[in-house]
């Protein structure tokens, strides 16, 4: 959706070490914004983006108006069953609704062979799974690693809209995912693993928690018990400010 960073750019420098073309595109999906002060807030860096892409040897930047890619508003509701039950789907009802009818367009319009996204999205990652196989597109979908700061945090198009004392406080999300990780691999059990961190939260006073789940990867249906390795994601939402924060570790 823009506002363009490193992260995204390793999705863009997979896809040009790998094919002929690449085709990045740069929409902010209306239709997948629950929150309508969110979606007038999300940043817009057009030209700096394109210069990214441009030297990073993208081929062409698909940025089409909102009349465009919706010459009306879409009636059809995709359903992602248990998918959109957890995590965002249910902090955000619709949300992935308007992420599938959005990315099934672009794949009807641009045709790719492969597509890429980042593991930061774990659940956008998980429905997009789920509609390249039910809906048969003929792609490949490649999933690259969350690229992070120095100091852990993931890299978002939101962290541009963190004041300076809210950057310095925001690798904390990735902390806590770290020490989760770190107490489930010691046999800490799953339920009092999610207890402490929801208590560092409520002792944190910058942050607001929206979610901390420890999920199966594929499914990401909660565990009472971890699973072996690879299988296991520890996922978070949280607030800092007004601004919403994700972040997930897979192991």
């Amino acid at each position: 959706m823009g506002a363009l960073h490193a992260g995204h750019i390793s999705l863009l420098q997979s896809s040009t070490n790998e094919n002929d073309i690449s085709v990045c595109s740069i929409f902010v999906n209306p239709v997948q914004f629950t929150n309508p002060q969110d979606l007038e807030k999300y940043p817009r860096t057009f030209e700096n983006d394109c210069r990214m892409l441009e030297d990073a040897g993208c081929s062409a930047v698909f940025a089409p108006s909102v009349d465009e890619m919706y010459e009306e508003t879409p009636l059809m509701k995709l359903n992602f069953g248990v998918l959109e039950t957890v995590m965002e789907g249910a902090s955000r009802p619709g949300h992935f609704n308007g992420v599938g009818i959005v990315v099934s367009r672009f794949f009807n319009i641009v045709q790719p062979d492969r597509a890429y996204f980042g593991q930061k999205d774990l659940q956008q990652v998980a429905v997009v799974k789920r509609l390249v196989k039910d809906l048969a597109f003929q792609l490949e979908l490649r999933v690259c690693p969350t690229v992070r700061e120095t100091d852990g945090l993931a890299m978002s198009s939101r962290n541009s809209r963190l004041n300076s004392q809210e950057r310095d406080a925001a690798p904390f999300i990735y902390q806590m995912l770290s020490e989760a990780k770190a107490n489930l691999e010691k046999g800490i059990e799953v339920s009092e693993v999610v207890d402490l961190v929801q208590k560092h939260f409520l002792s944190n006073s910058k942050f607001q928690l929206d979610y901390f789940e420890i999920a199966n990867a594929d499914s990401l249906q909660p565990l009472d018990t971890i699973g072996g390795a690879g299988s296991n994601a520890i996922c978070i939402a949280a607030f800092l400010g007004p601004v919403r924060l994700i972040d997930n570790i897979i192991f």
